[in-house]
Formats: C-alpha cells, sequence, structure tokens
C-alpha cells in the first residue's frame, strides 16, 4: 500500500462527517471532481471501498467505520502538533476555534471577538454556533479548541471552567403587565412556550418549572429565542429567558418582562476544553476576556432594571417593571 497523505485523510474525514460530497467539496475548498479522485484515489490505496454511494448520500461502510475513528485521532494528534507550537507563546496566537450555544452566542459573542481582537493582535477567530451536545462531540474529535456553554456537562475528557450566572426572566404580553409575577406552580398551569429538544436551556427552563412532560396543546416549542418571544408577543403563551437576551429579544415585539421572586431561575455558563489541550494555559487567558465581557454585559442590565425599579416605584412592585426596551414612544411621553 502506498503512503497515504494527511490531505486524503482530511478529505475523507469531511466527507465521513458530511455524507455528501457537495457538502464536503465546500468544506474543504475544492471541486466535487477533485474530491471524489483523491477518495477514489484512497480506497484504490486501501483495497476496499470506505462508502455505500447513494443517490442523494453517501454512507460508511463497516470498515470505513473503523478506519474513520482511526483517522479522526490521527488528524486530531497531527492538529495538536500545532497547538505545541502555540503553546510556545506566552498567550493566544495564530488560530482559535470556539464553540458557542445558540443562547449566548448573539448576545454576548459581539463582545468577546471585540475584546479578543483588541488584547490579542492577529489572532485569527473561528467561531461555531450550535447545541452543546454538538460542540462537545466537536471538542472530542478535535475540530474545536474551546466551547462556551452552559455548564456543568460533566464530561471527564473536559476542563470546565464556570465564568459567571445569570437569571431567568418571564416574558408574557404585555397587557399582563404589573399582574403578580407566577410562582413556579402557576407557570405549570400557563402555555409555556419553550425552545425545541436538544437545547440545553429549554432543559433548565423546566427543570424550575417542575415540569417532567407536557400535554402538546400546553407546551410549545420554537426554534430560537426570538421566535419564542414574537409569540409571546402575538399572545400565544409565555416564555422564559436568559437575562443577556432581552434587550435584543424585545425591543421589537409587545411583551413585559418581569423578574421572579427569590430564588431566581438562572444557569451557570462557563467554558469547556480538552483536559489534554496544550493550550490550556492560553485558554484560561481567554476565560477571563470572556469572564469581564460578561461582568460589563451585567452591570449594563442592572443598571437598567435599578433605573426601572425607580421610575415604577409606588406604581409597580420592582420585581414587575418591564425593561426600557418595551416602552412605546407614547409611553416615554407619558414618563416625561
Amino acid at each position: 500500500m502506498t503512503n497515504l497523505t494527511l490531505k486524503q485523510l482530511r478529505y475523507f474525514e469531511a466527507l465521513a462527517r458530511h455524507g455528501h460530497f457537495g457538502r464536503a467539496a465546500d468544506v474543504c475548498a475544492i471541486s466535487q471532481p477533485a474530491l471524489s479522485m483523491q477518495i477514489k484515489e484512497l480506497e484504490e490505496q486501501l483495497g476496499t471501498n470506505l462508502f455505500e454511494r447513494g443517490a442523494r448520500q453517501v454512507r460508511l461502510t463497516n470498515f470505513g467505520e473503523a478506519f474513520a475513528s482511526r483517522v479522526r485521532n490521527i488528524l486530531r494528534s497531527v492538529d495538536e502538533l500545532g497547538d505545541l507550537a502555540r503553546a510556545s507563546h506566552n498567550q493566544p496566537v495564530g488560530r482559535l476555534r470556539i464553540g458557542i450555544i445558540p443562547t449566548v452566542a448573539p448576545y454576548l459573542l459581539p463582545s468577546i471577538i471585540g475584546n479578543l481582537t483588541r488584547i490579542y493582535e492577529g489572532l485569527d477567530i473561528h467561531v461555531r454556533e450550535t447545541l452543546t451536545s454538538k460542540l462537545v462531540e466537536e471538542l472530542e474529535e478535535g475540530r474545536l479548541d474551546t466551547a462556551i456553554v452552559a455548564v456543568p456537562v460533566s464530561e471527564p475528557s473536559l476542563t470546565e471552567i464556570p465564568l459567571f450566572a445569570e437569571n431567568f426572566v418571564l416574558v408574557r404580553p404585555s397587557e399582563d403587565e404589573g399582574k403578580p409575577v407566577p410562582n413556579r406552580e402557576a407557570l405549570r398551569e400557563m402555555r409555556l412556550l419553550l425552545l425545541e429538544e436538544g437545547h440545553c436551556f429549554r432543559d433548565q427552563a423546566l427543570s424550575f418549572c417542575n415540569i417532567q412532560s407536557a400535554v402538546p396543546r400546553e407546551l410549545m416549542d420554537g426554534s430560537s429565542l426570538s421566535t419564542l418571544v414574537q409569540m409571546v408577543s402575538a399572545g400565544i403563551g409565555i416564555t422564559l429567558i436568559p437575562e443577556m437576551a432581552v434587550a435584543v429579544e424585545t425591543r421589537s415585539a409587545s411583551v413585559s418582562t418581569v423578574r421572579f421572586q427569590s430564588p431566581q431561575p438562572s444557569r451557570t455558563i462557563g467554558m469547556i476544553w480538552r483536559k489534554t489541550s496544550p493550550l490550556a494555559r492560553q485558554l484560561m487567558q481567554i476565560s477571563e476576556v470572556v469572564r469581564e465581557a460578561a461582568d460589563a454585559m451585567r452591570e449594563q442590565h442592572d443598571s437598567i432594571w435599578r433605573a426601572q425599579d425607580l421610575e415604577f416605584d409606588g406604581r409597580l412592585q420592582p420585581s414587575a417593571a418591564r425593561h426600557p426596551s418595551l416602552d412605546t414612544a407614547d409611553d416615554r411621553a407619558s414618563h416625561q
């Protein structure tokens, strides 16, 4: 058997992961015919088929499955050689592949990227936004350097660094403003809108409400926090969102936001990476940048809530004050 090349192994891994020649070729930045030729050559060198070719997708053969497992280990080890070189520097340099969950990315990522590029000149940041389970898988396969997720994830192979905690707030139709804040027992009797299966935020909200299962008409799914808030605005139900999402998601919706009485539902956001990563020291530095960005956002949110508490003092309980981004022009005029 002639020597296999790293290029062939990377092309094989891309096709094994995507199950489609076109998508794999796009990821590898080559033409589909070129990818097909490389895979065919690899199979000829091995003397056996790696894939079953179908009309719309390809599947690994039994040998291909076993081969793929070895290839991922090889490619991860090769990537870690590059990590060793980067680890020789006192601060993060070169490529940084960072994953982040969808309920954090739109709200915190701009600050994180801005701070990292300002502090570490020349840092090449690649972002992957997806669910926690996928981020953990890609971390363990060496396709990511680190990820920002809700912790704990409790994976023995990963280091977890808790960074900050944030509360959840209740989003309800604007006509409900000023009503008593429902407790978790009352929430179970309401039509609760939640993210679809797979989102850790969904599980956290269900845990707070102590809901194990729900009748479909009482529990409705959405694909994003933005969708959930717009559904609330349409009068379909209520939802919970993390506090960092309030300003962005409620600014164009006819809803009111309210904080729960203590103890408030909350989550802890942290960073995770492989325990074997040579970049552990640099990733710890990056985690501090993430923490500082979150602290700055939290201070901004706290000042907004305090201002609202003062504005509504004597008319509404502080815990029932809505976020200022929800005020209409007429509301603001009436407050002046």
